[in-house]
């Protein structure tokens, strides 16, 4: 099992990083009249979806009562008109139901009004988490029926603490150079850093300290990639051919996605650029841990061809 899977906090107790956050939502968990909508802002991979399954367990909603929700593929109104309806039935196995609605700025108007009314009929049994890392497309009306919680990324400091903790767990050692190379590269993201650092233990000694730090430096194949789709008149069976090379290389699609952004970041900071801006847009929400090398390329097939 990967790292960031195994080691996944399963308790608030089990967080690194975020202390005052965690520290608001005990508080107000505690509370007679706790919340029953929870907004989760942050960027992607700094936990938020783990705190929302933290949440759902501390308010009683296990196995089939809690149901995770990916906005970018569920943006309708009949979607939330759906949970409306399920919302009205009694739990299945624990004290609670408990929706986590992901990168819930993507739901059209429509399903936002569908889920504000959503949030405003929830019976005493019946929760909702929304998670985005664009909280300025969420409607102001939905943000208002939520307790709002900033979720961020971790520090240097808070980095090294996670990977001592997993690196005692598997009963491993690291030189200190190996740590530091790992939080440089994974650039306060505890799922990337884990990533990472399950490569680096499958390696050899003198192989670990070029692996931790071989995600810190672009490929010519990802690099050929990030200048095709700069240009709009680079041909899909161009990049296309790129992608095969990426795949052969067996290249992580994150990693590829994190250094297209951060490329074409660097390109708007040195001046204006909408085609830079189009790419990061189609990106930026567009974690690929699960889709994978699928996801880079439809990414890129929606920038060629859109």
């Amino acid at each position: 099992m990967e790292l960031y899977r195994k080691y996944r906090p399963q308790s608030f107790d089990d967080m690194v990083g975020n202390e005052t956050i965690i520290r608001t939502l005990k508080r107000d968990l505690a509370k007679k009249e706790h919340p029953h909508a929870f907004l989760l802002i942050g960027p992607t991979g700094c936990g938020k979806t783990t705190l929302a399954r933290i949440i759902a367990k501390e308010v009683g909603a296990v196995k089939m009562d809690f149901r995770e929700v990916d906005s970018a593929d569920y943006t309708g109104v009949d979607n939330i008109r759906e949970i409306r309806k399920q919302a009205a039935f009694s739990p299945l196995e624990g004290n609670a139901k408990c929706w986590l609605i992901d990168e819930c700025h993507k739901l059209s108007n429509a399903a936002q009004n569908a889920l504000l009314k959503a949030l405003e009929e929830a019976s005493e049994s019946t929760y909702f988490i929304l998670a985005t890392t664009d909280p300025q497309k969420l409607l102001k009306t939905v943000a208002g029926r939520c307790s709002q919680y900033k979720v961020t990324q971790l520090s240097e400091k808070e980095m090294m603490t996670l990977l001592r903790q997993v690196i005692k767990a598997e009963d491993a050692m690291l030189p200190k150079k190996v740590y530091e190379k790992i939080i440089e590269t994974a650039e306060g993201h505890p799922r990337n850093a884990l990533q990472i650092l399950d490569q680096v233990l499958s390696a050899d000694k003198e192989d670990q300290l070029e692996i931790a730090g071989s995600r810190a430096e672009l490929s010519k194949e990802s690099i050929d990639l990030i200048k095709g789709l700069l240009n709009p008149g680079t041909s899909w069976r161009i990049i296309g051919k790129i992608l095969k090379e990426l795949r052969k290389k067996k290249e992580e699609a994150e990693y590829i996605r994190l250094g297209i952004i951060g490329y074409c970041t660097t390109i708007i900071l040195n001046g204006s650029n909408d085609r830079a801006a189009q790419i990061i847009e189609e990106f930026i929400n567009q974690p690929l841990y699960e889709s994978g090398f699928n996801g880079l390329v439809f990414g890129c097939y929606s920038i060629v061809e859109g």
